[in-house]
């Protein structure tokens, strides 16, 4: 499979990805100087849809892993599988063997539990790699995966390096809820992707919600760039703008209307203050488009 910039946009169109130059560039870059990609954005931007469009465009497989406080590399990488170590270690007992030959039985691949991290670098074919909100994991496992993001490699101190087979195409995503190490950085291909502006946004929504005439695209386009303006808890994701559109159609509403904003108010806010700023500045906003 040859990779080509039009091989990159082509792909990102079949799966209705709306997007610019810049990010076709800096993906398809991405692909062939195989470095990681480190998408940095708000929250709802787009950011985790770019690697499920690689995996599609790659056609093969997505091997996620979701970052919070506290993970640790027995969820990311490894875990030995104990209760049929201690299953073999009972029948090898039994046969009078030494703890060196015992070891060697039980620290061996087969007694191995691949998490995420393992599991892409080991698979026999090209795999991309999802490592979700990485500023929500702690310093010490980002420090963990600049070996695994410099050479494609991890250790683990019973079988020694296990270096990737196919290199797994890595894309790595922040919030911003803490900032990265310059080590992480370092090794990374660096992207921000922020909300798309109200034609982009128009764009995306007719794509995604053929049954939504484009003047309804257009008015609620303009209507959720105007809400992400406010001094809101949570701005309205990509997702839920369209799961706000596709309810609009639902309720067979012609118009974005304050009635309409009313009833559908709760699909684009999710904190009970948002709402009730937005209720009383809904008529100023429809007034102004």
């Amino acid at each position: 499979m040859k990779i080509t910039q039009e091989f990159v946009a082509a792909g990102l169109r079949r799966a209705r990805y709306v997007t610019n130059e810049r990010v076709e560039t800096a993906l398809y870059l991405a692909l062939v100087l195989e470095k990681p990609l480190l998408i940095e954005g708000p929250a709802g931007a787009g950011k985790t849809e770019i690697a499920k469009v690689l995996a599609e465009l790659l056609g093969t497989e997505l091997v996620r892993l979701q970052c919070y406080e506290g993970l640790d590399e027995a969820r990311a990488l490894y875990e030995w599988n104990y209760q049929k170590q201690l299953l073999r270690l009972q029948a090898d007992e039994q046969q009078g063997l030494s703890w060196e030959q015992l070891s060697q039985h039980i620290f061996s691949r087969e007694y191995l539990l691949e998490r995420p991290l393992l599991k892409a670098i080991c698979s026999p074919r090209k795999v991309v790699l999802l490592i979700d909100e990485i500023d929500k994991a702690d310093e010490e496992f980002e420090a963990f995966l600049l070996e695994l993001l410099s050479d494609f490699q991890i250790s683990i101190p019973e079988l020694g390096t296990v270096r990737a087979q196919e290199r797994p195409v890595v894309v790595l995503t922040s919030n911003r809820a803490r900032e990265l190490s310059e080590a992480l950085r370092r090794r990374c291909l660096h992207l921000f992707i922020d909300f798309p502006g109200i034609e982009q946004e128009r764009r995306i929504l007719e794509l995604k919600i053929p049954e939504l005439d484009s003047a309804m695209a257009a008015a609620a386009a303009r209507f959720v760039n105007a809400l992400r303006k406010l001094e809101l808890a949570k701005q309205p994701s990509i997702a839920e703008t369209l799961d706000w559109a596709r309810a609009l159609v639902q309720l067979g509403a012609k118009e974005i209307d304050q009635a309409s904003i009313r009833t559908t108010l709760g699909l684009l806010l999710k904190h009970e203050g948002d709402r009730a700023l937005v209720e009383s500045k809904a008529g100023a906003m429809l007034a102004r488009r």
